[in-house]
């Protein structure tokens, strides 16, 4: 998936915000957690790392398909090995289950005021 269509995507999930961290990571936030990372603005190529579910996590990291994301794998993150490492129908169904896994985390207060209740 190039870059533009993964912002698209993202951005598109409900309550999402954009934040730049750790100098030009482009970090995709529901409720000002991160579930998604697009890798550094302007990258030729970009690395996709994302919130997992446990089952996702291995499924991924066993087929080789995904690296357990550094600094993060302990929370079950996934870093793909290249920005084609799945087919876009497959992503875009994992980029949505980060969003409602680290959604859920929020305060039934929060959901609501960010439209996910």
């Amino acid at each position: 998936m190039r870059a533009g269509a993964f912002h698209a995507l993202a951005m598109a999930l409900p309550g999402v915000t954009l934040d730049m961290k750790w100098g030009a990571d482009r970090c995709y936030c529901v409720g000002g957690k991160m579930f998604a990372v697009a890798g550094r603005e302007g990258e030729d190529e970009p690395r996709y790392c994302f919130k997992a579910s446990d089952a996702s996590f291995d499924l991924l990291t066993e087929e080789g398909v995904a690296e357990p994301a550094p600094y993060l794998a302990r929370a079950r993150w996934v870093l793909l090995r290249s920005a084609d490492a799945l087919p876009d129908d497959q992503l875009t169904a994992y980029l949505t289950q980060a969003h409602r896994l680290v959604a859920a985390k929020l305060t039934r207060k929060h959901r609501a005021a960010l439209g996910l209740d």
